[in-house]
């Protein structure tokens, strides 16, 4: 079993279990949620995507986590590696009943001290859609900075989508160590 980041002041950050897979179906099938990241997910969709999570991680020693508050699935936070570009990427997703309360700052900066202090990573980067301001919100809060030159069009996403516009953010440990 991978380590997991440590646990903040409300969360848990932990492995996923089988019956987590109603609440990330739940999260997945939102349209609140995915207003910013894309397509609602079917039941068969979201367990197909739990699945490679959970194969990453095994793979890897570190992937998007299962974010518990008081033994209640409120989403992910982690580490990955994009397929389409170099880095590892932060990232998070919460059900929306959890949104506005500071979880998602609150796991991330978790998760980054994990990857930088455990996983002995030298930089974070973080994308989103151009128009997902409560995600861009979350990267400047954990000390991230906008790469203007590496905003892209996200090559996954059909042009003409308004969601491929995506901004980029990343952080080196030196930055985090030195100025968070």
């Amino acid at each position: 079993m991978a380590a997991v980041p440590a646990p903040t002041e409300r969360l848990v950050i932990r492995n996923w279990v089988d019956d987590d897979a109603v609440a990330f179906a739940e999260m997945n099938g939102d349209p609140r949620v995915m207003a910013t990241i894309g397509p609602v997910m079917d039941r068969s969709e979201s367990d197909a995507m739990l699945r490679r999570v959970r194969r990453h991680i095994a793979d890897h020693g570190f992937g998007l986590w299962c974010v518990d508050l008081d033994g209640e699935v409120i989403g992910f936070c982690g580490l990955s590696i994009p397929w389409f570009t170099e880095g590892v990427e932060i990232g998070w997703r919460l059900r929306s009943a959890f949104w506005g309360n500071g979880f998602a700052t609150e796991a991330a900066r978790s998760v980054l001290d994990h990857g930088f202090d455990v996983l002995g990573l030298t930089e974070v980067i973080s994308f989103t859609a151009e128009t997902n301001v409560r995600s861009r919100r979350v990267m400047e809060r954990i000390g991230l900075i906008r790469d203007l030159r590496g905003d892209f069009d996200h090559p996954g996403i059909p042009e003409h989508n308004p969601l491929r516009p995506h901004v980029l953010y990343r952080i080196d440990v030196e930055r985090y160590r030195c100025c968070l």
